[in-house]
């Protein structure tokens, strides 16, 4: 099924984000929860290409990042990704943030340039890449995220009761997902803005009423976080949702799993929310929060990250944000910082 425009969208994939050369050498990894029909049409489209795909495949680990270490071939991983130019991860229980992964993206100038597609479906790759004018989408992406880097106050609010505050920390660079990933880098699924604030600036509430990942996926009832100086201090909520995350959280005893992470802006133009958090935390106008492991690309400050036992990531839907008091969402709809990012954004059918 989709077997057409499924060789189109990882075709896209490589040719135009990874700017794949023939001769190229290019890790392919996934675990045995992975989706086979996207893992077997990337290496087909690389071969195309003329490059060297290097299929990598597992028993899907107990859980995600450094929390499934205890089940992953860490060096042999290491030693197999490092030795080629280019990496797409296609793991449901991903490398991302493991030890494994820290040891290939270590040094910056000695690194496979890569990609973070976890888990993703045919349907999810032919709505976000195969179905998306990729070179307007950076355009329009790059806008935006250059406006929020040169702000210093974000103002985030949501319909479900979110209020949060917080600076940007000087110097500290932006992760965006433009849909393009050069020599070195490290990127996500195209249709992201990430970011690592000033964590003692970020205070205030986070109510997740999208999905939260790991453990539990779609949320029955919000769940709201209360944030203190940049830790999750009160995890409270309606129904069973608040508790059972609550619970993992202090499951791990680790103090730094309450940190915010990150905060990401949603501009996946075609993303849907279906509970695969790939596509979920690019659902337009969404924002999405990180809690644990901080990855070395978000703090550019600081060599080597912050770690922590696993990493969560939970979906705040139809935010409104305010940059230093210039409002570009009201709802999830962009109205700003100018008519000409206004417009790309109705190109974008939105």
């Amino acid at each position: 099924m989709y077997e057409f425009e499924l060789t189109n969208a990882c075709y896209k994939l490589l040719h135009e984000m990874f700017d794949l050369k023939a001769g190229e050498s290019l890790a392919i990894t996934c675990d045995t929860e992975s989706n086979m029909d996207v893992v077997n049409a990337t290496a087909k489209a690389a071969f195309a290409l003329g490059a060297k795909p290097l299929v990598l495949k597992m028993p899907a680990p107990g859980d995600c990042g450094k929390a499934g270490d205890i089940d992953m071939p860490i060096e042999p991983l290491v030693k197999a990704i490092k030795g080629c130019e280019a990496w797409v991860e296609y793991n449901n229980k991903w490398i991302f943030y493991s030890t494994a992964y820290d040891k290939i993206v270590e040094d910056p100038e000695d690194r496979p340039r890569y990609m973070n597609l976890c888990g993703v479906s045919p349907e999810v790759m032919i709505r976000n890449i195969g179905k998306v004018d990729n070179h307007l989408l950076t355009k329009f992406i790059m806008a935006v995220s250059d406006f929020c880097e040169a702000g210093r106050h974000f103002v985030i609010t949501s319909p479900a009761g979110m209020r949060l505050e917080c600076d940007n920390e000087p110097g500290r660079t932006y992760v965006t997902a433009d849909g393009h990933v050069r020599k070195g880098e490290i990127k996500m699924f195209p249709g992201q803005i990430s970011w690592s604030p000033n964590f003692g600036s970020i205070n205030g509430t986070i109510v997740v009423d999208g999905t939260i990942t790991p453990p539990l996926g779609a949320v029955k009832d919000p769940i709201t976080f209360t944030v203190e100086n940049g830790y999750v201090v009160k995890i409270e909520g309606a129904g069973t949702d608040a508790k059972r995350y609550a619970d993992w959280m202090k499951s791990f005893n680790d103090r730094q799993m309450y940190l915010v992470a990150h905060g990401s802006f949603g501009f996946g133009p075609n993303a849907l929310l279906n509970g695969d958090i790939v596509e979920d935390e690019r659902v337009w106008g969404c924002t999405e929060w990180g809690f644990g492991n901080v990855g070395p690309q978000l703090v550019s400050d600081i060599p080597g990250g912050i770690p922590a036992a696993t990493h969560s990531d939970g979906i705040c839907l139809n935010c409104s944000v305010w940059v230093d008091g210039v409002q570009i969402l009201d709802e999830g709809r962009v109205v700003g910082p100018t008519p000409e990012i206004v417009e790309m954004a109705h190109q974008l059918g939105h």
